[in-house]
């Protein structure tokens, strides 16, 4: 039905409500006995009430609302409306009274009227519901699923209500758990409030529970966390209700309540971040991201233009990557002056191009092959890129007069057993080396693994789940560390606030995880059990992998910031001229194709200047470390 069809018969049926609302309050005034010129004075009564009823109707955008969804608020105003009709009626009648005769009537029908009224309008808007629901929940149809949710508040009723009456749900809300002791054994939305979250594993057996909705969107991560936990020992499929926004505005729909992440395992709360000093440093200047169509560089790009550089590059060496970047930014932020660079940071020559022309001041290099066991297999490439293109990148910032220079680390740098973790650690020495001598600042951010990234182990678990199993982990005992990708962002650029020049800062990871736990996770929030429905099979360890990652050198002490997820290591001494001294005998060495003696010469200069590498061979265990992290971790 149209805007105006429907317009129009609510009109109508208002019209009628009215009309019979007065004549029968005049019938139940004068006890069903009127007079000649009592029925003489009904049409008008009933004209002015509907004129004046229709127009306040519609100033109040009565006839604007969804009445399928009518509730105490639509009632509430209809009687206010209803309220300013009978008054100004009350007016009317006593300034008409002396002028005309025919217009005397006890004002005691407008009361009477203004009941009659409500209950007419009312009772209309609220009967369509009433029809709705009841017939709904006794209609039969396709099989659903029985959900149990998670909140008894008013997210838990409006997701109630979307599951029971949404267009092809598959869903059956059966019940209700909420830790509020005081609406416990309760009913709500025709629903039963078991109890707190501990009667979870009980409602599932009772009530044959395949799917548990946790509508709770005000609640701390970790809360939901531990809510996880206890489904997480059921076989059900668990989904969450993530916006608190459009909970208070009263929208939701099925499409908002999304299964659970591993995000959401982690409990770590939203991150604060210092606007004022980071818009210091980004807003109104030119911005360089290498890597830009990475995860971490593509996230730091959204982010980036949050506070409004004057100009953002994106540099990658793949135009696929840089190009869907590009476009998605250019949709979210159309005002915004982007600029799209295919390069690649081992050209010097193209590099100092760019800082010619463009003169960025801030430079956030994310660019790095970072698959260990594949660059195991291409040392050369590894060392050429990481090393040798950060070198280029961060020489070009320094001629050129960048203000900040920001290098993506990893823990893998620390203690590193592969050749992809010891060239971020020279990365790190690298630009340290340079800070010596230069006007720019130049740090380096060292975090763990984030989730969702290329190469994470979510993406594989959950395609190894989908296909039935098995799911493959290296070692029952591997553990990481995991952060989301725009959690790891947030910090890194609020760390390029902090610079001062030649810091490693190091974000608090949290608690370590067991890469195996995460696994079993993963196919118990799938609705499946470990073992039974997936096998979990372990591979082996790959090579340049370690059981254990670690945060800190045994030689690096740890200093706070004013932000408590962000920590300084200690720089070490450099020499910084036998640094470059081998990096140019180890520049030249890799120049020629490589050879066996080769690689072996090269990792002697690398052991030399990072003397606690130890480069793992694949399928052993390596002796395990202490794992370290902040003391806030």
């Amino acid at each position: 039905m149209t805007h105006r069809k429907r317009l129009l018969l609510l009109c109508f049926l208002d019209a009628c409500t009215i009309a019979g609302a007065v004549i029968l309050a005049c019938f139940l005034r004068f006890d069903f006995t009127l007079t000649a010129a009592e029925w003489q004075m009904i049409p008008f009564m009933i004209s002015a009430y509907i004129l004046l009823t229709l127009a306040a109707f519609h100033r109040g955008k009565l006839y604007h609302r969804v009445w399928t969804y009518a509730s105490i608020g639509e009632l509430l105003s209809i009687v206010k409306m209803s309220l300013w009709v009978s008054g100004f009626m009350f007016i009317g009648l006593f300034l008409l009274q002396p002028l005309f005769p025919l217009v005397s009537m006890p004002t005691s029908i407008l009361l009477i009227s203004w009941m009659l009224m409500v209950l007419g309008i009312g009772g209309s808007r609220l009967s369509w519901r009433i029809f709705r629901d009841s017939y709904l929940i006794k209609k039969g149809g396709q099989p659903r699923r029985n959900v149990l949710i998670v909140g008894a508040g008013q997210a838990g009723v409006l997701v109630t209500s979307e599951l029971r009456f949404a267009k092809g749900s598959r869903y059956w809300p059966v019940a209700f758990i909420d830790d509020d002791r005081t609406q416990h054994h309760l009913e709500l939305a025709g629903l039963p409030i078991l109890g707190g979250k501990d009667k979870i594993q009980k409602a599932v057996e009772t009530y044959q529970v395949q799917d548990v909705v946790i509508a709770k969107p005000t609640a701390s991560k970790e809360e939901i966390a531990g809510i996880i936990d206890i489904c997480k020992t059921t076989k059900v499929n668990v989904k969450i209700l993530p916006s608190a926004t459009d909970v208070i505005n009263g929208k939701v729909s099925i499409g908002m309540i999304r299964d659970v992440q591993v995000e959401d395992l982690l409990g770590r709360e939203p991150v604060t971040l210092d606007i004022a000093g980071i818009s210091s440093y980004v807003s109104g200047q030119v911005v360089l991201v290498t890597g830009a169509g990475g995860s971490i560089g593509s996230e730091l790009c959204r982010q980036i233009l949050r506070y409004h550089p004057r100009q953002l590059l994106l540099l990658g060496h793949g135009e696929n990557s840089i190009y869907e970047i590009d476009m998605e930014l250019r949709q979210a932020f159309p005002e915004s002056s982007l600029m799209p660079v295919i390069a690649d940071i081992q050209d010097l020559a193209v590099l100092e191009e760019i800082f010619e022309q463009y003169r960025p001041k801030v430079v956030f290099h994310a660019a790095a092959h970072k698959h260990v066991p594949m660059m195991e297999q291409n040392p050369f490439a590894a060392i050429k890129n990481n090393l040798f293109g950060t070198r280029n990148v961060a020489d070009c910032a320094n001629l050129y007069g960048a203000s900040h220079f920001v290098l993506i680390s990893t823990d893998k740098a620390v203690n590193p057993s592969s050749i992809m973790g010891v060239t971020k650690r020279l990365a790190e020495l690298l630009i340290q080396s340079l800070n010596q001598h230069s006007r720019t600042k130049f740090a380096a951010v060292r975090f763990g693994n984030v989730l969702g990234s290329r190469g994470s182990v979510i993406p594989v678990f959950k395609k190894q789940i989908l296909q039935g199993g098995p799911v493959t982990v290296t070692h029952p005992d591997m553990v990481r560390y995991f952060m989301t990708i725009p959690e790891a962002v947030q910090l890194i650029i609020q760390a390029g606030s902090m610079a001062k020049g030649g810091e490693i800062f190091i974000l608090d990871m949290g608690e370590p995880v067991k890469i195996a736990d995460l696994a079993r996770d993963l196919i118990s929030l799938s609705g499946l059990e470990p073992e039974v429905d997936i096998k979990i099979v372990y591979s082996g360890i790959r090579p340049g992998e370690k059981l254990f990652e670690e945060l800190l050198t045994a030689k690096e002490g740890i200093l706070a910031t004013k932000h408590d997820k962000i920590f300084i290591s200690e720089p070490l001494p450099i020499a910084s001229e036998e640094f470059h001294q081998a990096l140019e005998q180890m520049e030249l060495l890799i120049s020629a194709p490589g050879t066996d003696q080769q690689l072996k010469e090269v990792l002697a200069l690398i052991s030399q200047l990072v003397p606690e590498f130890q480069r793992q061979p694949a399928n052993t265990e390596p002796a395990a470390r202490q794992v370290t992290a902040p003391s806030s971790a």
